[in-house]
This record gives C-alpha cells, sequence and structure tokens, in this order.
C-alpha cells in the first residue's frame, strides 16, 4: 500500500497545488491521500469527484494532526519517505523502497523533526521544484503505473494523435 501524506495545505495558497498532488497520487499508483493544514472539504470533494468518475478504490482524507498519523502508520510497518530537496539522491535509494510506503510532501516549511522521523529523506533533485514533480517521478520507480486500467471508470480517455477522445462508459 502506498499513502501519501500532504503536509500543511492551505485553503487559499494550496487548493490547486494540493489538487494536484491527490491527482497525481491517484494516476500514479497511490492507494491514498492524506492532507493536513487547514481543513478544506471543496479539497477533499473535488479529489473524491475525479476519483469517482475516473474509477478506482484511491481514498481521499483529512488529518488533523499529521504528527500522530504518520507515527501510527510507521508503527503498523510503513517506510516513512519524506520527498525533499535536502535529501539522499533517490536514484540510489529507489531500490530500497518497498512494501508499505508512507510518501510525505511538504507545503510551507517543513519541520525539522520530519527529518529525524522518516526512515528516508530522498531527493529527486538538489534544486527548488514542485513537489508534484517529485511524487510523480518516485511512483514511477516504485509503482508499475504505466496506463494503468480502473475498470469501473465511468470516463475514459482514448489515446489518439490528434485532439480528444473520452469515452463514457
Amino acid at each position: 500500500m502506498i499513502i501519501v501524506l500532504r503536509l500543511g495545505h492551505r485553503r487559499e495558497r494550496d487548493k490547486r497545488l494540493s489538487t494536484h498532488v491527490g491527482l497525481t497520487a491517484r494516476a500514479f499508483g497511490a492507494d491514498k491521500i492524506v492532507y493536513s493544514g487547514e481543513k478544506d472539504s471543496s479539497l477533499l470533494s473535488s479529489v473524491k469527484r475525479v476519483a469517482k468518475r475516473w474509477g478506482g478504490s484511491f481514498q481521499v482524507c483529512y488529518e488533523k494532526g499529521w504528527r500522530n498519523f504518520l507515527q501510527k502508520k510507521k508503527n503498523e510497518g510503513f517506510k516513512v519517505i519524506h520527498l525533499t530537496m535536502y535529501g539522499e539522491d533517490f536514484g540510489k535509494t529507489i531500490k530500497k523502497l518497498k512494501g508499505d510506503l508512507l510518501l510525505v510532501v511538504g507545503g510551507p516549511k517543513v519541520p525539522g523533526d520530519l527529518y529525524g522521523t522518516a526512515d528516508f529523506n530522498v531527493s529527486v533533485g538538489n534544486q527548488p521544484h514542485s513537489e508534484v514533480a517529485a511524487l510523480a517521478l518516485v511512483l514511477d520507480r516504485v509503482v508499475d503505473w504505466q496506463h494503468k486500467k480502473f475498470p469501473d471508470a465511468e470516463l475514459e480517455v482514448k489515446p489518439c494523435q490528434k485532439g480528444k477522445l473520452i469515452v463514457k462508459r
């Protein structure tokens, strides 16, 4: 199981970015996303609505206390992987990222204690970049998501060279 924990969501500032974190997590094979920070019902319902229309069993929820949630998952045997530009090169650590994973992506300033709590602090690059990009790259390496099928989808995109082809099921 792969869970993405999005730290420090801010309703007004992060609504699009946090939505993109959720959509990327779902499309690239994570099982669940947990948001912390400010509770945002519209964010939760937006990602849930996409998951319902486009299929799959992706879960979306909110946790006020991310530290308690993180510790609970760690106690359940999840490896905590903090995606940060200050971490180890993910090309060298990716082979260790197996089993149940809790991928943590930050928002505003990440609390320093997370670096010590995480099993791995992983960097996809040592330059400022988006948490969406980091999440996509890591999921690409740890999940066999290529053209993942969502059999219960209401909508499906049919690949085509030009234009858009969306089929309602």
